[in-house]
């Protein structure tokens, strides 16, 4: 890989983070809504204070929030703040800023995430690439088709069914939440054998969302292969049957593979902000959802603005490594 080519990868990723954020600069303000005037507005209506205190209090909270400079200016000191990864302050958990709380609830989503597209990835493509080898057995080939029959289903509607029937039903694994109410977090096998016992419904919902489509490619993917010249020759030279399907049957239809990882990158981090939501994880995706429910508008664009970024620079670094996955590839 040449740096005329690192250099220009670099750039195009600046450009997408910059095109993203001024897409999530503009847009809020076309509207007619004033994210101030809406939070405000209901504490005014709980706390009881009046319309002239509420003016000031939002007259004050433009100021300090800069919306009440030109566009222009906003939106340069927005860029500014973007270089630094300052997204603003939370409107419900004011002085708390936007940072602050993606950075309390992110480890939890990457927790989930690492592990789910991990194992996801490996195990739908191990299970396609077996399923279109014509010399694995018959029952080992049929072991995918529950998996493909998956594919349709998507993560929050597998998720509900697991709630009701393994939650709800048989009662065999909790129905939400990080960890069992009462239990204090510390450094112990107690506490760690009882979170795992709370992310295992999720991580199914999200295994068993996506391990289909990777079947599905990858056996596409070996059925093209097993006509290819490199395979025959290795079945003429009297190869064992391991060495042809790990070395040149496998490896070589890895590499689209890869290039869909890092296309389905996107979905599967929406996937998981979703699952969040849904089984009360303290990660991005229950933030998320507390900062729509609360009209929390700051919250929300740093998030949105805070996934296209991360998203953005995965897809990145799995295009600089699939050169060093085949050395044949060189880019011009």
């Amino acid at each position: 890989m040449t740096f005329k080519l690192v250099i220009r990868r670099l750039v195009f990723l600046v450009l997408v983070i910059w095109a993203a954020s001024t897409i999530v600069f503009f847009i809020p303000r076309l509207s007619s809504r004033n994210a101030l005037r809406e939070r405000f507005g209901e504490l005014a209506r709980t706390g009881g204070f009046s319309p002239e205190d509420l003016e000031k209090i939002i007259a004050n909270m433009n100021q300090q929030f800069g919306l009440d400079q030109p566009l222009l200016t906003q939106y340069w000191h927005y860029l500014g703040n973007i270089v630094r990864l300052d997204f603003g302050y939370s409107l419900y958990r004011y002085p708390s800023t936007v940072s602050d709380l993606i950075a309390q609830s992110l480890p939890w989503t990457i927790g989930l995430l690492l592990v789910t597209t991990i194992l996801s990835f490996v195990i739908g493509n191990l299970l396609g690439a077996i399923s279109a080898w014509p010399r694995a057995p018959g029952w080992l080939r049929g072991f995918a088709t529950p998996f493909i029959l998956l594919t349709g289903v998507p993560p929050v509607i597998m998720g509900i069914l697991l709630l009701f029937f393994i939650g709800f039903r048989l009662k065999w694994l909790p129905l939400g939440g990080a960890y069992s109410v009462g239990v204090v977090p510390t450094w112990t096998w107690v506490f760690f054998f009882d979170l795992m016992r709370h992310q295992i419904l999720p991580a199914l919902a999200l295994i068993f969302g996506s391990v289909g489509g990777w079947v599905l490619s990858m056996r596409g993917m070996g059925i093209t292969i097993q006509g290819e010249d490199y395979v025959n020759f290795a079945e003429h030279k009297g190869l064992t049957a391991g060495r042809i399907f790990r070395d040149y049957y496998v490896r070589n239809a890895m590499l689209p593979q890869v290039t869909g990882f890092a296309l389905a990158l996107g979905t599967v981090v929406t996937s998981a902000i979703i699952v969040e939501g849904l089984f009360g994880l303290p990660g991005i995706g229950t933030m998320l959802n507390l900062a729509i429910r609360s009209n929390d508008f700051p919250t929300i664009y740093g998030i949105v603005l805070f996934i296209t970024i991360a998203v953005a620079v995965l897809m990145t670094v799995v295009e600089f490594i699939l050169p060093l996955l085949d050395p044949r590839i060189r880019h011009s």
